[in-house]
């Protein structure tokens, strides 16, 4: 190992093991080094290579790849919160995802991680007040990857979107830390109402496939919602709700229902 390598070791642990893995996955598929070299071998940093993959998913006849590319280094360079949230959704992936064997996996193939990302790039744009640009990123964001997340939602680290299609999230919406969520969730309004309309959900929350979390209301820690459930009223901390409209069925089970992915209702009616 060289010197460089290993002072990335030290102060990346994580960036290092990607970068293992990509020189394991060229080796072994020699037809994908051209892409490991692309997506992660030539960048000297995680930061350096979201960019790039942002930039070559969400390019388009309308904005080109180095323009895109030059906004991500803009964003992760000025706020390195983002990478530090992108290395924990990355982990949260690898810890929660019965499918994601190596850290390489959602850097390089899935789309939940990587439309994250994006939306972080947009999020940030919207904060420094370039509205229309964010509002590319969705758009971008939501035609490449089949998930819509406006770039005003406030949304915490270590989160983990499994199969992340058809995923909504809106303006006003808030979402904590290591919070898990499978496709087709919507945390939405219901109305017209332009003022804070949207769903809070607290850290550490598990809201299973279909399920819709609508209006103003709060969702506690660490409860679990259950697939196809229609959640319209406040729900404490530590339940579980299931049901159309969705009501109180029990305890989440355990200390961190987004951790042990557990979704099953377990004898509770």
């Amino acid at each position: 190992m060289t010197l460089q390598a290993r002072n990335i070791a030290t102060l990346d642990p994580v960036w290092s093991r990607i970068r293992l893995e990509a020189q394991d996955a060229a080796e072994a598929e020699p037809l994908l080094g051209g892409l490991m070299h692309s997506a992660v071998l030539h960048h000297p940093t995680l930061e350096r290579a979201i960019a790039s993959r942002v930039a070559l998913k969400l390019v388009s006849g309308e904005m080109s790849e180095q323009i895109l590319r030059e906004i991500a280094d803009e964003a992760l360079g000025d706020d390195p919160a983002l990478g530090d949230a992108a290395r924990a959704d990355l982990v949260a992936t690898f810890e929660r995802d019965p499918v994601c064997h190596r850290f390489l996996q959602p850097l390089v193939y899935f789309k939940g991680w990587q439309a994250v990302q994006a939306y972080r790039i947009g999020h940030w744009l919207w904060l420094k007040g370039r509205r229309d640009l964010a509002y590319f990123i969705q758009m971008r964001v939501s035609e490449v990857f089949g998930i819509d997340i406006h770039p005003g939602a406030r949304i915490g680290r270590g989160i983990m979107i499994d199969h992340a299609h058809s995923i909504v999230i809106g303006e006003t919406a808030v979402v904590g830390d290591n919070v898990s969520m499978l496709h087709s969730v919507t945390l939405g309004g219901t109305g017209k109402e332009e003022e804070d309309r949207h769903p809070k959900i607290g850290d550490g929350v598990l809201i299973g496939a279909g399920a819709k979390v609508l209006g103003n209301i709060r969702v506690g820690a660490c409860c679990r919602i259950a697939a196809g459930s229609v959640v319209l009223e406040d729900v404490p901390p530590c339940k579980t709700v299931a049901g159309v409209p969705a009501r109180i069925v029990g305890e989440a089970g355990c200390s961190q229902p987004s951790v042990t992915m557990d979704q099953l209702l377990n004898g509770q009616v």
